[in-house]
This record gives structure tokens, C-alpha cells and sequence, in this order.
């Protein structure tokens, strides 16, 4: 239960980053909104690694190479699905892009990045 608890303290310590330079990328330089959101999600992805490998599953003793590796395959599919919601929500049914982010973001991080990065990524050898 500890673990969940660090996990999700992680994705939102992530995800803030991730929507702060969302909300830049969109607000300040004009960016498009799903092109913000890559952007975002591949910040905050460089942060949740460095805290899931550190803090979270407490996991430095592993490769960090073969971890860094399986790390992006996952977070391949979870940028994949990160930027389908955004389209889904923000451009084809027309959310606020910052709800339509917030709203993948839970999904993606509760369906898909938790389950993956405790028994894959992150497992202790």
C-alpha cells in the first residue's frame, strides 16, 4: 500500500510539471493543444522515472539502462494514449484542454502506468 501511496505522490508530482509546461506550451507559445500535451507528458515522464527509480520501488540496484529501456516502452504506450485522449477530448468533443489532459492523465496513470511500471519496469531482480 506504501508503494501505491509513493506512486501516486510521484504521477502528481510528475503531472504537475507536465501540465505546467502543458499550459505554457499552449497559453504563451501558441502551441497545439495536443502537441502541448506530448510535450508536457514527455517532461513529466523523465521526472516519474527518476522517482520511480529512486524513491518509489526504490529500485538503483537494477540496470538502469535495461530500466531505462523497458521504461520507455511503456511510456511509449502511455505517451500514445496520453495524446489519443487529448484528441479525443480536447478536439473531437471539445473539453477545455487542460480537463481534457487531467482526465487522460487519471485514466492512463491509474489503467496503465501503475501495473506496468511495479511488475516490469521496476521489479526488483
Amino acid at each position: 500500500m506504501l508503494t501505491f501511496l509513493k506512486a501516486n505522490i510521484a504521477s502528481i508530482i510528475a503531472s504537475l510539471l507536465d501540465y505546467m509546461i502543458t499550459l505554457l506550451a499552449v497559453s504563451y507559445f501558441k502551441t497545439d493543444v495536443v502537441l502541448g500535451g506530448v510535450i508536457g507528458t514527455l517532461s513529466g515522464g523523465v521526472i516519474n522515472f527518476l522517482l520511480g527509480r529512486h524513491w518509489v520501488f526504490t529500485a538503483e540496484n537494477n540496470n538502469v539502462y535495461a530500466q531505462a529501456g523497458k521504461y520507455m516502452l511503456v511510456w511509449s504506450g502511455n505517451l500514445f494514449l496520453n495524446a489519443a485522449g487529448m484528441y479525443v477530448l480536447a478536439k473531437l468533443a471539445g473539453f477545455h484542454y487542460m480537463i481534457a489532459k487531467a482526465c487522460t492523465s487519471v485514466l492512463v496513470g491509474i489503467g496503465y502506468n501503475y501495473g506496468l511500471q511495479k511488475k516490469y519496469v521496476f521489479k526488483n531482480n
